[in-house]
């Protein structure tokens, strides 16, 4: 089996300066070179920097990778969404225009002999308390309602200034450490007492490749400065980069 895992490429809607419009062509082209090749995508969370959508309305800037996806599923790539601490708010568009396995914290596969496991990480984070209690909140049905409430133009710009917010926020070098350290534990835990062989996350933004115990862990990056993704060929790891000289 053929699987491509992608994960915190944060594609924005809002307008692009030059860095960022190269930036996402990137992440287009690397869609386009991915038609054909892999039996299986998986989205493993903030693949989109907010994903908003009420009953009759998307957001347009998004067509393009919309569009990308669309053609590798019509070139038979079965496509898993795993929410992240950005894209969460799922409505019917990845049910029932661009159908998707739809899953909230984690997948689970069985392939090639190997059993494993993908989630974004969000929630296997350590010393992060007030986040988790956010998490909570702003997934709570209350939450939602108001937002579906609102003009869509007004409920994107509120989420575009709490993602900003939530991007720009001055984050101290030991709590980001913690927080892939946090991630390496679940992920042993996981291969040293729940039996995966392979086990892929996100979130920290910081790509890895580790063998634990008779297991593999594996962190697919970001489309932000690392340009990183995760291929698993036959059960095979890989970690691989798409920019010419990705900025570590």
């Amino acid at each position: 089996m053929r699987i491509c895992v992608l994960s915190d490429l944060h594609l924005k809607f809002c307008e692009l300066d030059t860095a960022e419009q190269e930036r996402h062509q990137l992440i287009l082209k690397l869609l386009e070179r991915s038609i054909g090749k892999y039996d299986l995508m998986v989205l493993n969370g903030d693949i989109f920097d907010l994903w908003s959508e009420t009953r009759n309305t998307i957001v347009k800037q998004y067509f393009p990778y919309l569009h990308a996806f669309a053609r590798l599923r019509e070139a038979g790539c079965r496509f898993v969404y795993i929410s992240g601490n950005h894209d969460f708010w799922f409505g019917s568009f990845f049910r029932n225009v661009l159908p998707m396995d739809l899953h909230d914290e984690a997948f689970s596969l069985e392939a090639d002999g190997k059993n494993m496991l993908f989630c974004h990480g969000d929630l296997h984070t350590v010393n992060d308390t007030r986040y988790q209690i956010f998490r909570k909140l702003i997934r709570s049905k209350v939450v939602k309602g108001i937002y579906d409430l609102l003009n869509p133009d007004l409920g994107l710009n509120l989420g575009k200034r709490l993602s900003r917010s939530s991007r720009l926020r001055r984050i101290n070098p030991l709590h980001l450490a913690q927080k892939a350290a946090g991630l390496e534990r679940y992920a042993s835990l996981q291969i040293k007492q729940k039996g995966y062989d392979i086990v892929v996350m996100g979130h920290s933004h910081k790509p890895c490749l580790s063998k634990i115990g008779d297991g593999v862990y594996a962190n697919a990056g970001d489309g932000v400065r690392s340009f990183s993704y995760v291929n698993i060929i036959d059960g095979n790891v890989e970690l691989c980069n798409y920019a010419p000289n990705p900025n570590k």
